[in-house]
């Protein structure tokens, strides 16, 4: 279990959109945390491609793999 203490201004603006959506702070709240979570896993693999880069297509290679050309 996890216990978080929020800014009061994020915590307003979490009740105002629990009544919006009709979910609960603590749904919201979940939900949020797995999107950053997801965010951030995408940014780390990002950078790890970028420190590290493989091979790299002309358009005309692409296009002719996919088979645009014909």
């Amino acid at each position: 279990m996890l216990s978080i203490t929020l800014d009061p201004e994020i915590e307003q603006r979490l009740a105002k959109l629990a009544k919006l959506t009709g979910k609960t702070e603590a749904e919201l709240a979940q939900q949020l945390v797995k999107y950053v979570i997801e965010d951030l896993e995408d940014l780390s693999i990002a950078e790890a491609r970028l420190a590290t880069p493989g091979r790299t297509f002309t358009l005309e290679e692409v296009r002719k793999e996919l088979g645009l050309d014909d």
